[in-house]
C-alpha cells in the first residue's frame, strides 16, 4: 500500500481508497497523495474537494482507479 501511495505522488495519479471515517462507516474515497507521514497520509480528497489528512490505520484498502470501459 506504501508503494502505491509513493507512485501516486510521483505521477500525481488518482487513487482509491476503503475508509473508516469518523462516524465508523466505511466510505470510498478518491484521493490524490501529496505527502506521507509516519501515522498518516495528506491528500486531496476529490469527494470533498480539498486536503485531507487519513490516518494509515483507517485505510483498510487502497488501489488504482480502474478506467471504466463503455459500451
Amino acid at each position: 500500500m506504501l508503494g502505491l501511495f509513493k507512485r501516486s505522488i510521483e505521477s500525481k495519479q488518482k487513487i482509491i481508497i476503503f475508509y473508516i471515517d469518523s462516524e465508523n462507516k466505511v466510505t470510498e474515497r478518491y484521493i490524490r497523495v501529496l505527502r506521507i507521514d509516519k501515522d498518516s497520509i495528506l491528500a486531496y480528497c476529490y469527494y470533498r474537494r480539498k486536503v485531507r489528512t487519513f490516518s494509515m490505520e483507517n485505510i483498510l484498502s487502497a488501489g488504482k482507479v480502474r478506467k471504466k470501459v463503455g459500451a
